[in-house]
């Protein structure tokens, strides 16, 4: 008897485990992998003329902004019922435009009712920004107005595709062919909650040529395959951006006189918290933010809880997609051979190409994605709480030695 009830009562838990588990009787309705392309080939370039009309969008419902500098587009996106990851892809080769340049692929936030569009439009403006974060529009939440929340931030390479022909003679005998484009995945599925129904995309990139460069930009959705893996539903809080976009946005030298501190609240039903940061130190020629090892901190509440420096020391594995980089002879030094008809390693004096793209830099290469940070924050109780944002050894921006950090950063949690 003690035996039939034990197999009783096993079976009769299987059961309940398999019913609050998975939907054991009700399968969730698939929906399948999908590619879903934004934009194919669009050219972002620095032009006065395009806004003259008016913000109008071309045949390809593509929205040009910023003189050109911001392409944006409003899709229909699916909505999954089941666990499913996204993976965002930029495809990237210069239309003539040689430099390394900063870049950002971005969403409008859903909940902003001030956002770059109608402030292009001329039918908002930035809220008012204060003495805190000294007068920088458009970086922090205010009333109306949340920060673009980024979906990709990149770094263009020195001519890649177009300059290839041009630039022969500068390709490193270990580099078989220049590449004729540059294409960066990054797993976005957090951000899934904000990539569903109606969505504002955009990219921009920091050129000042009218030539520019040709940009695709698609979007990979990958559904579970078991039939009982419902998605997560979660929310996005944007906190900082401090990429220039539009006017009268600017260089954000701020970090070289003070941190940026922000507040958020955190609902009581918010389950695994986590802050996503991106950061990239520029400008400052060879001594400045861009080429000099800086700390990045994070405090909450007062406590440390993140700190580290961002940097790239990998950027000679970016050299393929580099043919336009500046390429010189470093000075003369000892270098050694094998001398064959001797049978042994000698010694002279070599001179040595050097290369820009081939430098580390703060958290970027030229020709490379960013890879976000994320920060667990599993014992942050619901309520408010104070986010402060520091890089205590930035430099300031003096004449043509524009230091600035561009960081962006969210939160992200899990809804009970």
């Amino acid at each position: 008897m003690i035996r039939i009830f034990i197999l009783r009562f096993l079976f009769c838990f299987f059961i309940v485990a398999m019913l609050s588990s998975c939907n054991y009787y009700k399968e969730i309705p698939a929906q399948g992998d999908q590619l879903i392309p934004i934009f194919n080939k669009v050219h972002i370039r620095f032009d006065p003329s395009i806004n003259k009309e008016g913000l109008l969008p071309d045949s390809s419902q593509v929205i040009h902004l910023a003189d050109g500098r911001i392409v944006l587009k409003k899709v229909i996106l699916p909505v999954y019922k089941r666990h499913t990851n996204i993976l965002a892809s930029i495809t990237l080769k210069s239309a003539g435009d040689r430099w390394d340049k900063s870049g950002s692929c971005f969403i409008i936030p859903s909940g902003s009712e001030i956002n770059l569009l109608n402030i292009a439009n001329g039918e908002k403006k930035f809220p008012e920004a204060g003495k805190d974060v000294e007068g920088l529009a458009g970086i922090v939440s205010a009333e109306g107005f949340q920060p673009a929340i980024e979906l990709m931030r990149f770094m263009t390479p020195f001519g890649v595709g177009f300059y290839n022909d041009k630039m022969e003679l500068r390709r490193p005998p270990y580099i078989p062919v220049w590449e004729n484009e540059v294409n960066w995945e990054l797993d976005v599925t957090d951000l899934l909650s904000e990539l569903e129904q109606e969505v504002w995309i955009g990219i921009w990139i920091d050129t000042w040529t009218p030539e520019g460069y040709q940009v695709s930009f698609e979007l990979k959705y990958d559904e579970t395959e078991g039939y009982c893996y419902a998605k997560t539903e979660t929310e996005i809080l944007p906190l900082v951006n401090t990429v220039y976009y539009i006017n009268p946005q600017k260089h954000p030298d701020v970090f070289a006189r003070k941190d940026i501190v922000v507040e958020a609240n955190i609902p009581e039903n918010a389950k695994n918290l986590r802050l996503k940061y991106i950061t990239t130190g520029h400008g400052g020629h060879s001594g400045g933010d861009e080429f000099v090892k800086k700390n990045n901190i994070i405090y909450i509440d007062g406590q440390k809880v993140f700190s580290f420096i961002p940097w790239r020391d990998d950027c000679a594995s970016y050299r393929r997609f580099n043919p336009g980089t500046g390429t010189w002879f470093e000075g003369e030094r000892d270098g050694e051979y094998i001398d064959w008809e001797a049978g042994a390693y000698k010694t002279k004096k070599v001179n040595e190409r050097i290369s820009s793209s081939d430098f580390s830099r703060s958290n970027w290469c030229p020709g490379s994605c960013v890879i976000p940070e994320e920060i667990a924050l599993p014992n942050l109780e619901s309520g408010i709480h104070q986010f402060t944002f520091s890089i205590p050894e930035a430099q300031p921006a003096v004449d043509n030695e524009l230091n600035h950090w561009l960081i962006s950063a969210y939160l992200v949690w899990d809804i009970k």
